[in-house]
């Protein structure tokens, strides 16, 4: 395949301090030259509907990356739908809102779509106005309320893990017993593992980390709804109202945004500006459609 042949060409000379996201160094990346940006942005812009991660593609934690303002402005001007898909279940939209809002993105709240939203849309299907134990941030709370569902500690049909920094041994140890007396073990999302927002180039432990202990526990397998779920990426189509041809992921993340969108019948475009590093794509058994440095590739007309 020439996409893998050019990638290990790429990355067959090491490069110190892959976890700069700089402008200026993510334009040193040994990947890829201006003909294949030129080829990649012509392609994706030609696309009607864009799934869009968030950290790692438009920010790293109060960071704004380069590039997300006029791409922003571009879907915006061009009619395009786009909406803002994040495996993160601790944050409401309208939070994620104003947190563009003060990097000076320009968004609405009908552009953001989160675990926590497609965990409860889930669960809706499964068992209208049930009720959940829930470790997890207001993000995840909000979303079950709005969905009919209730907060229950005694007897609840699910427990459901979320992020969250409100994480204990009592919490774990309680649902670990409501799972081995019935209740249905549900994650947000798989994710190990989020990007640190205080420390650059290291990671916090995100949902699926957080799940593991309850599984391990009561030897109960939690069902994720997340990313690479195909349920989450129909339910960002269904959002956009656009068919799977004419839609693009764009994340940073092999093991969820790009492995998702492969499953979901997707073109996906992997940015070099989050966790992926062009050398870590060499383990994978597959690829994304397109690898660019960042979403300035898809504004930055110069292809350098």
């Amino acid at each position: 395949m020439e996409l893998q042949r050019r990638i290990k060409e790429a990355t067959d000379t090491p490069r110190e301090n892959q976890k700069d996201f700089r402008l200026e160094h993510l334009k040193q990346l040994p990947w890829p030259d201006a003909a294949y940006i030129r080829e990649a942005r012509r392609r994706v812009l030609a696309k009607e509907g864009f799934i869009i991660d968030m950290d790692g593609v438009i920010y790293r934690g109060d960071h704004l990356l380069p590039g997300v303002n006029e791409f922003v402005a571009w879907l915006n001007d061009h009619g395009k739908r786009f909406v803002f898909l994040t495996n993160s279940s601790d944050k409401t939209p309208d939070e994620l809102h104003r947190k563009l809002s003060r990097l000076g993105v320009v968004s609405h709240g009908s552009n953001f779509y989160t675990s926590a939203m497609a965990t409860a849309a889930f669960l809706t299907s499964q068992k209208p106005q049930g009720s959940a134990y829930v470790i997890g941030d207001p993000g995840l709370h909000q979303a079950l309320y709005a969905c009919g569902y209730v907060m229950n500690d005694v007897n609840p049909d699910y427990v459901v893990v979320g992020e969250t920094r409100n994480y204990s041994y009592e919490k774990i140890e309680h649902a670990v017993h409501l799972v081995l007396n019935g209740a249905k073990l549900i994650g947000t999302n798989c994710d190990k593992t989020d990007p640190s927002p205080a420390y650059p180039g290291e990671v916090i432990p995100a949902a699926g980390s957080l799940i593991t202990p309850i599984e391990k526990a009561s030897g109960v397998n939690a069902y994720f709804v997340g990313k690479p779920n195909p349920l989450m990426m129909r339910s960002a189509l269904s959002v956009l109202e656009t068919k799977r041809v004419e839609t693009v992921i764009i994340g940073d993340r092999m093991d969820t945004d790009i492995l998702g969108g492969l499953e979901a019948g997707i073109d996906s475009v992997l940015v070099l500006s989050g966790v992926t590093s062009l050398q870590d794509t060499r383990q994978w058994s597959f690829l994304p459609r397109f690898v660019l440095r960042g979403i300035f590739d898809l504004v930055d007309s110069s292809g350098s």
